[in-house]
């Protein structure tokens, strides 16, 4: 009898188990991305290409950069917590709680782990949500997009095309021109004012 409870048990933890380890997979599956645009360099690293802008907002011509690569270790200390939390393991910072949702200054918004340029204060608009949002990038070409259903619904999400940091996602509920909403972390971001 005892056996028998025992292989009852292990049948009813394997049938609760199953769908939360599918969805694991799927959500690991989904955070490949688009990686097509990536080359390899003659010694083998990755490269992109990105489109530079100066502090002042001028848009400079397209460059090929080394794809930039660290260490968990090398993250860790670059960024404090809650960046390292959003930007290496896709979190999202809480609504309400920054200050660039808020921000109306004129300027830049760029990557908090490489300073690739993101975001101008040009596309940003009040979305009600709590988030930095924009109704467009900076450059599409210093931004990736992939596939995410880590919370069991499809959404793009938007990262640092030089460095992968999470960024936040994209939606398709803007304001014209683009009718598009990027809905960003600050943790992913620095400002920088026009200079």
């Amino acid at each position: 009898m005892l056996e028998a409870l025992k292989e009852q048990i292990t049948r009813r933890r394997a049938l609760l188990i199953t769908p939360f380890a599918f969805a694991g997979l799927v959500a690991i599956s989904s955070r490949k991305g688009n990686r097509s645009e990536e080359k390899v360099s003659a010694n083998g690293n990755a490269e992109v290409v990105i489109v530079p802008f100066r502090d002042s907002g001028e848009r400079l011509d397209s460059v090929t950069v080394p794809k930039l690569i660290r260490s968990d270790s090398q993250w860790r200390k670059l960024l404090n917590a809650e960046q390292y939390y959003v930007t290496r393991h896709q979190g999202t910072d809480t609504a309400f709680t920054g200050t660039y949702y808020l921000l109306h200054d004129r300027g830049l918004f760029r990557c908090i782990g490489c300073e690739n340029a993101l975001f101008s204060s040009d596309a940003k608009f009040d979305s009600g949500t709590g988030w930095p949002s924009f109704f467009a990038a900076l450059a599409e070409e210093n931004i990736q997009t992939n596939r995410d259903v880590s919370m069991f619904i499809e959404r793009v999400e938007v990262a640092c095309k030089r460095c992968d940091a999470h960024l936040g996602h994209l939606f398709n509920d803007g304001p014209e021109p683009t009718n598009l909403r990027y809905c960003i972390n600050e943790s992913a971001l620095t400002f920088v004012r026009y200079s």
